[in-house]
């Protein structure tokens, strides 16, 4: 006696076949939103107690990035700088201007300025600017086109897979050492040769272990 209709295989072969792509649908969705803007902050402009832009600084004056982040060849930290590094062009140049008074007041006080953090990495993960700059990583290769910036964002995801990318293919990316500070630098059309080159020059064994990182 058959207690089942013979579409009742059909439509458990439907469902196990639904529920497997709705399965893979879910995961796949997780994955794009975990990748967007809106988890990673990529390409979202902060906003800051001064609106200072790159793009007129380093694009148009050609500010070195050293000038300011004074130690991102010799620490782990970049640096910010302090108002006094602003205020020895500023005691000068637009010295009344109303959008640089908490410059002004900040060099008066000796308060410092707030400024609001564009790359945040987690606690869990590290990173030392001093070893990626001395071996041949350009600001830009992380920072994106800093001086077309008018205000600064975060250009890249910061996610894992994006820092594997570099660590497992560095010669895609090194350049040579005196183009490192150079914002406006273009790979040039042999790129993997001269990156192949530079990473014997230069000794690079960048490691893909967990705890090259997770310390």
């Amino acid at each position: 006696m058959q207690i089942f209709h013979h579409s009742t295989n059909t439509l458990a072969k439907v469902s196990i076949f639904g529920a497997l792509f709705a399965a893979a649908g879910g995961l796949w969705l997780v994955l794009e939103v975990n990748r967007s803007s809106y988890v990673t902050q990529a390409g979202v402009a902060r906003i800051q107690p001064v609106q200072f832009s790159h793009q007129h600084h380093v694009g148009g004056m050609g500010l070195d990035c050293r000038y300011c982040h004074t130690s991102v060849e010799t620490a782990a930290a970049a640096g910010i700088p302090p108002t006094q590094t602003c205020m020895n062009c500023h005691s000068q140049i637009w010295s009344t201007s109303p959008e640089l008074e908490p410059v002004r007041e900040s060099f008066r006080s000796g308060k410092s300025l707030e400024w609001v953090r564009v790359h945040d990495l987690p606690e869990f993960a590290y990173f030392n600017h001093s070893a990626h700059v001395n071996k041949g990583m350009g600001c830009t290769t992380c920072h994106g086109r800093i001086d077309r910036m008018p205000l600064v964002w975060q250009e890249a995801s910061l996610q894992m897979e994006w820092c594997l990318t570099c660590h497992r293919a560095p010669e895609k990316f090194v350049r040579p050492q005196a183009e490192v500070f150079n914002a406006a630098y273009e790979p040039p059309a042999d790129q993997l040769e001269l990156g192949r080159k530079l990473v014997q020059e230069y000794g690079l064994k960048p490691r893909t272990s967990c705890s090259t990182c997770h310390r």
